[in-house]
């Protein structure tokens, strides 16, 4: 396998999305990933359908499109770690791993023998990451966290939707699960840096991750924006807390997204708007005048913009350097010229479809070129195979597991 990190072997136990998208990113840098799931069942999100994937005569097979977008790339045994059999077949897995990747509550994998001092001692090596809704520490450790919940709590969703006052108000859940798919991506970037650590001192060590933590700390200048103030910000729309004109905007057809970073490119907009007077005034010379006087001054945009369709506004400001936008719908951004261009869906074999589309790592590398030659597995794809390679189980041995329901 190529990939800059095809040196490395993560065991995944995590399950539904914020665990098993660090895992596939790991994978798609080329680590070996070993996912572990429950017997028969496996991973809840196998079952988070419709849309199921279809087989070539159009019948649905038992992966679910939710399951397909973070499992890529990984091997899939299944091990009933509630057995003393399949705890030491994951502790003996886990001598062999640079990684260990859960997302069980504070305390869960520890009647089974398989919390971080557990692992630790039979290797001391081992990054040992845990994901959980509220951390290990603090009065709120024990509770479950999901996303939707953590966009709530994290002040995401005070951010997010129509202003109070106006049609449609009230807070809005972002369309995808940001906050588990913000937890796995700090993830991946504690667990290269304690690999880092570990490659310079021979140190393992367990990393503790949050959701609400991590939901807290990418509110990035929201939150600067309230530490610094003092008050808190209010929910805009598709406007932004410090640029003006940068939101939705209406055309003769429809939106499109205005993005003005600064007053060269407001110049540029208003002469193409036959903005000729608001160009001039000098309350609106500075972005931070704009911000100010924003009230007056997005109607007589709005009402500029009215004027001409999207297309033509999309025409005349990009030719002109002026940074805009479609709004587009799934099937427009699978359409967009650019984003076939750069490869963004990537097409690969599957046992039970014949075919499965995912789309891409963003990450393209110069030196060390990502493949995807393993499409998200279907449940227990790997587990003779990884018990063979990884523990060098006999066949008899593995048949006496299966009868127990321990694989």
């Amino acid at each position: 396998m190529s990939g800059p990190l095809a040196h490395l072997k993560v065991l995944d136990l995590s399950r539904i999305l914020a665990g098993p998208w660090a895992g596939q990113v790991l994978a798609d840098f080329g680590a070996e990933v070993i996912k572990v799931e429950r017997p028969e069942r496996g991973d809840d999100t196998r079952h988070w359908g419709p849309p199921f994937l279809r087989d070539p005569e159009g019948n649905d097979t038992s992966e679910a499109a939710y399951y397909l977008s973070a499992n890529r790339g990984k091997k899939s045994i299944t091990v009933d770690i509630t057995q003393a059999e399949g705890q030491q077949l994951i502790l003996k897995l886990a001598q062999q791993c640079d990684v260990l990747l859960e997302n069980y509550k504070v305390g869960g994998l520890k009647k089974y023998g398989l919390d971080y001092e557990s692992v630790r001692s039979v290797n001391p090596r081992i990054v040992y990451c845990s994901i959980t809704g509220f951390g290990q520490t603090g009065p709120y450790a024990s509770r479950a966290g999901y996303d939707a919940m953590i966009q709530g709590m994290g002040g995401l969703m005070s951010l997010t939707g129509v202003p109070d006052g106006e049609p449609g108000a009230g807070p809005q859940k972002v369309g995808v699960a940001v906050a588990d798919l913000m937890t796995g991506m700090y993830a991946v970037s504690g667990i290269l840096a304690a690999i880092i650590h570990r490659d310079r001192t021979g140190e393992g060590q367990q990393l503790d991750l949050a959701l609400l933590d991590t939901q807290v700390a990418w509110l990035a200048n929201q939150a600067q924006n309230f530490l610094t103030s003092g008050e808190a910000p209010r929910r805009q729309g598709t406007a932004h807390p410090n640029i003006v004109p940068y939101q939705a905007v209406p055309a003769s057809d429809g939106y499109f997204m205005l993005a003005v970073g600064n007053d060269a490119q407001f110049q540029k907009f208003c002469a193409i708007a036959g903005l000729d007077d608001v160009a001039a005034d000098p309350a609106y010379a500075s972005n931070k005048g704009r911000v100010m006087a924003r009230q007056t001054l997005m109607p007589r945009i709005e009402l500029a913009t009215r004027k001409h369709p999207s297309a033509w506004w999309l025409k005349m400001l990009s030719e002109a350097l002026v940074p805009c936008g479609p709004i587009n719908d799934l099937e427009q951004v699978f359409a967009d010229p650019q984003v076939q261009a750069r490869g963004m869906v990537v097409e690969q074999d599957h046992p039970t479809a014949a075919k499965v589309k995912t789309v891409r790592n963003p990450v393209i590398f110069s030196a060390s070129a990502l493949e995807y030659p393993q499409a998200p597995p279907i449940l227990g794809e790997h587990t003779t195979e990884i018990l063979k390679s990884e523990l060098s189980l006999s066949e008899e041995e593995i048949e006496m597991l299966h009868s127990q329901g321990v694989i």
